[in-house]
């Protein structure tokens, strides 16, 4: 079978320095995005200052952030009062909100994306996470959230469940890029490359131009190592203790290496003849939780030409001051990332059972995020209108 090999153009952007480490991971190949956005950083220039001093080339968020934004301080408080004036319902006030952020965001992000041709220069929102396990709620709601976003360069993010896949692929085939997210098993993540490439397919055979159809696979790090170190402290043994901290790097390389290979398929040829672009891997939950660990762990090891690393500040602001660069971090490491995962078997520690879990708890955190947010926006609103 003949095959092609994937080739992601490395990501323009505009640093003072080509010295600074988060400058030498970008010329490895690594898009740097900041996993954080709120009407603050846009006022304040915040989020300016990040990408012409520290190589940010995009932003994602979560119901997690927007619940977080939105309810500290006041600076949506203006927002609110006049959605309130006029009528709208809380979740319509929450759109609003989320989208207008996303927009102007988009719109400071658009130079980057100009220059990366649609690479980077992104910024993602995601779908309700209610409708995690709803098909045709979440196309539904994704089409809604482009159209009133209104930018090139929005990503909608779509949780990887097995409902999700088929919203990926209509999604992907109405023409809209998609950044998919919630993913920690690596036969989910074979499962969304297949609903990414058939969404391509789709977007084709429905006259779209796959040179504007992007996309990210979010794959989740520490949340790995938090839930598998926990079992083999647990265990206690000598055995079970020296696997701690490697389970969520063995688990992403092992991604890549996926990636690799799905991307380089006769299947993926075809795509890639008519223009289509990979879908890149997204390392995301980066931030290390164990205090043990480099702050810097889940950013100098899974470092790679066409992956993205979506940071929160903390994790960006040690990465800048003092993270050491040494170039590709995950290509060589594949047999030794397999044999920590039958390591971890031998432990008695499964695999699928861990990573079944962590998404189903990865989706109620962001539910009660979101929940939190409807009961403080729906306080808001009355306070607003019973002061007129």
């Amino acid at each position: 079978m003949t095959t092609t090999t994937t080739s992601t153009p490395t990501p323009t952007t505009t640093p003072t320095t080509t010295e600074t480490p988060t400058a030498l991971l970008s010329a490895v190949g690594v898009s740097i995005w900041l996993d954080d956005l709120s009407r603050a950083r846009l006022s304040s220039g915040s989020l300016q200052r990040l990408i012409t001093e520290k190589n940010v080339v995009g932003v994602t968020t979560n119901p997690s952030i927007f619940q977080a934004a939105i309810t500290s301080g006041t600076d949506y408080q203006e927002k609110i009062t006049a959605l309130a004036a006029q009528g709208a319902s809380v979740e319509e006030t929450i759109f609003e909100i989320t989208t207008a952020d996303v927009a102007d965001a988009c719109d400071l992000f658009a130079p980057l994306y100009t220059a990366t041709n649609g690479v980077d220069g992104r910024v993602s929102i995601e779908v309700d996470p209610r409708l995690a396990w709803d098909t045709e709620a979440t196309i539904t709601e994704a089409k809604a959230l482009y159209k009133k976003v209104n930018k090139a360069n929005v990503l909608i993010k779509i949780p990887a469940t097995l409902e999700g896949l088929a919203a990926i692929t209509a999604t992907l085939g109405a023409g809209i890029s998609v950044n998919v997210t919630l993913i920690f098993s690596l036969e989910r993540y074979s499962a969304v490359i297949n609903a990414f490439q058939a969404g391509l397919k789709l977007a084709k055979d429905n006259g779209h131009d796959l040179t504007t159809i992007h996309s990210v696979a979010s794959f989740f790090v520490s949340r790995v190592d938090t839930e598998i170190d926990h079992r083999l402290e647990t265990l206690g043994t000598t055995e079970a203790r020296a696997l701690k901290g490697q389970a969520g790097l063995a688990n992403a390389r092992l991604a890549y290496q996926l990636y690799e290979e799905l991307f380089s398929t006769e299947r993926w040829a075809v795509l890639a003849a008519a223009g289509a672009r990979p879908q890149r891997p997204l390392w995301a939950s980066t931030g290390v939780k164990d205090p043990a660990y480099p702050d810097t762990l889940y950013v100098t090891e899974l470092a790679a030409p066409g992956v993205v690393n979506t940071m929160p500040e903390k994790t960006l602001d040690a990465t800048y001051h003092h993270a050491t660069i040494t170039g590709n971090t995950i290509t060589s490491h594949y047999q030794q990332a397999a044999t920590t995962l039958d390591a971890l078997e031998d432990q008695g520690i499964s695999y699928d059972t861990i990573v079944e879990q962590l998404e189903t708890e990865g989706l109620q955190k962001f539910v009660t995020s979101w929940k939190e947010l409807l009961t403080d926006i729906n306080t808001a609103l009355t306070t607003a209108r019973n002061a007129t």
